[in-house]
């Protein structure tokens, strides 16, 4: 089942979807993360796992972070290989002085941005879909 490549169809039908609540980054140096933690986001590097969950979960599982963002979900269903859509939402977010993590699902983009600009950064993102972008 293959997403979408058309980078107008993209951002036209991205519908950015804001998840209730802070996350934030942590890592492990363990190669899974800790028995009762259930994070949205696992990355694998050389130095550790990162690890991206809840503020409240991490609270409760004594995990460090220095980064609370908001989680956005692009709803289009987007193909892995659609070239543009990572740079265009980064650009616009950018240019408003926004920090953007993307992580790439099968189905659908994840943005997180920082949590006290949540409003702004999900205002500019449907700006970036509305037909007169």
């Amino acid at each position: 089942m293959s997403g979408e490549r058309d980078l107008q169809k993209l951002l036209r039908g991205m519908r950015p979807e804001l998840h209730p609540g802070p996350y934030v980054f942590t890592a492990v140096t363990a190669a899974a993360a800790p028995p009762g933690v259930a994070p949205v986001v696992t990355v694998a590097e050389a130095e550790g796992l990162t690890l991206v969950m809840t503020r409240e979960e991490a609270e409760r599982a004594g995990l460090g972070y220095d980064y609370e963002a908001a989680w956005i979900t692009l709803r289009i269903h987007s193909a892995l290989d659609a070239v543009g859509l990572t740079a265009a939402v980064a650009t616009e977010l950018a240019a408003a002085g926004l920090s953007c993590n993307v992580v790439a699902g099968f189905y659908h983009d994840h943005l997180f941005v920082p949590y006290e600009h949540a409003d702004r950064a999900l205002a500019i993102l449907e700006a970036l879909a509305s037909p007169g972008a």
